[in-house]
């Protein structure tokens, strides 16, 4: 088995500061470590999926690594829309294997390959499947990142959702020209889901015929407001993460199965049998 954990939106402010004058979201990000951390087994990468810090500041970036320094497992992060510029000066690993890959960049771990696309435009709060000058260098680098290893299994995580969830603030917001992006997937079957943050909610839906999911933040939450004027808002709710599990089942590209960790300290596990074997009244 191998497991890949995704926590997503983090959005650090310079040291002392919290979001919107409420979040802590510094310590909310350190509960996260701290839980990654006690998990067994313990997760072989940990995905990052945007909008790491809230303004873009190397102040921020550098609070952000301090924080998550005592990952266990290897963080392997792509950009959203707070990060800004100064993300890839952040994370030179990251930024050396875009440099030598393309527009996005591959982590491989056992058979599975993670494949973390840039979906961000410069100066906006949306994304699209093309360059931000219109091109479509990313798709072709997507096309034929997958296509040189048809076989293997594939996890596609990018920060803007390819769909709608219904909260239309944030869905204005969302990745724009999708039909392009999933006609690419329509011909690389091994592609198992499609994995994104932005909306700090826990969402799943299909896309391009596959599981497509939305990883909570490990702070706030966007509040749940599917009325189409709604105004934007967050709301308090149990922060969480994505832990993916990939089995060899035996078939074409095994099996890949998404669980929502709620982040915290919660009583249990207890056990269901007796000693005996006899269920506990």
């Amino acid at each position: 088995m191998i497991t890949v954990a995704q926590i997503s939106d983090t959005h650090i402010r310079r040291p002392g500061l919290k979001a919107y004058g409420r979040v802590d979201t510094a310590a909310h990000l350190a509960a996260a470590v701290s839980h990654l951390n006690s998990l067994r087994p313990a997760p072989d990468i940990v995905l990052a999926t945007g909008d790491l810090v809230d303004f873009g500041e190397a102040a921020e970036f550098a609070h952000f690594q301090r924080i998550v320094a005592p990952l266990a497992a290897p963080l392997w992060p792509i950009p959203g829309n707070h990060d800004g510029p100064a993300f890839w000066q952040a994370f030179p690993d990251a930024a050396a294997r875009r440099r030598a890959e393309g527009e996005g960049y591959l982590v491989e771990t056992g058979p599975l390959r993670v494949v973390l696309f840039d979906s961000t435009v410069p100066g906006a709060p949306f994304g699209d499947a093309l360059d931000p000058d219109g091109g479509s260098r990313r798709l072709d680098w997507l096309d034929t990142v997958l296509a040189a290893a048809p076989e293997r299994p594939v996890l596609l995580a990018l920060h803007h959702p390819p769909f709608a969830t219904g909260i239309a603030h944030m869905d204005r917001q969302n990745l724009r020209q999708p039909e392009r992006l999933a006609a690419v997937l329509e011909h690389h079957p091994q592609v198992l889901a499609v994995t994104c943050g932005h909306v700090h909610r826990s969402v799943a839906t299909q896309f391009a015929g596959r599981p497509a999911l939305i990883c909570p933040s490990p702070a706030h939450a966007v509040a749940l407001d599917l009325d189409p004027d709604g105004a934007p808002g967050f709301a308090m709710e149990p922060p969480g993460l994505l832990m993916h599990a990939w089995r060899d089942t035996g078939g074409r590209f095994g099996s890949l199965v998404s669980h929502v960790v709620p982040v915290g300290s919660f009583p249990g596990p207890f056990p269901f049998y007796a000693a005996d074997g006899s269920l506990l009244g």
